[in-house]
């Protein structure tokens, strides 16, 4: 778990015993909006997903984080309701942590607190960010964005490097989620895209056929 990295065994075998540990299939809801759930969630293995719904049932998700990770820290802090959803992206092993555990941990052990305030400087530059994007860019630019930034974790391809395959295709509704729009509009515009030159479909996957000219779209 990176954010206990480095604590002596006996004091992570003790934290071990405090935890509550479940498994949770694919699919399965962890944290519910508003919830009185205080605890923190260390992920042992698997990925969630942490995300929202507006008033219309649009889904909005903010991050995606894999094992090693935690959540749940702000409710852990402030004590109060969930502000997310978080829902398991594969089969998951979670360690809940009380929160009155929580919180001694971050009074004896000053690295796991130093560690927590670099996690909650990170989380509001990146709302920070999501919130310039979505009031000042247009869709057409999130979703090149968002699919550079995806092109960029499956690796370039091709003789000039110009090129990549995204293996499986990501599902409109979940890049609409991603770039906070709606599925029809993304749509639209990997259609357009696809009219361009820019993408291709082979199969299951999205060939990105010229990385140079998606980077100039999400640039604008």
């Amino acid at each position: 778990m990176d954010l206990l990295q480095g604590l002596p065994p006996e004091r992570l075998e003790a934290i071990g015993r405090q935890c509550a540990w479940r498994n949770h299939d694919a699919g399965a809801q962890l944290v519910a909006r508003d919830a009185d759930d205080r605890d923190l969630h260390l992920i042992v293995s698997g990925a969630v997903r942490v995300t929202s719904y507006s008033v219309a049932g649009r889904e909005i998700s903010f991050r995606d984080l894999h094992a090693g990770t935690c959540y749940g820290e702000l409710s852990a802090i402030d004590g109060r309701p969930r502000s997310a959803d978080v829902i398991a992206l594969v089969p998951s092993l979670i360690a809940s942590l009380p929160r009155a555990d929580f919180l001694e941990l971050l009074r004896q052990e000053w690295v796991v607190n130093e560690r927590v305030l670099q996690r909650l400087s990170d989380l509001v530059r990146r709302l920070t960010d999501r919130v310039v994007e979505v009031s000042t860019l247009t869709v057409q630019r999130r979703l090149c964005g968002e699919l550079l930034r995806l092109a960029g974790a499956a690796g370039a391809t091709g003789a000039d490097g110009n090129q990549a395959r995204i293996d499986p295709a990501p599902r409109h509704a979940e890049m609409a989620s991603q770039v906070s729009t709606y599925r029809e509009q993304v749509t639209r515009e990997l259609s357009a895209l696809v009219k361009a030159g820019v993408l291709a479909k082979d199969g299951r996957a999205l060939l990105v056929l010229d990385l140079a000219r998606l980077q100039v779209l999400a640039n604008g």
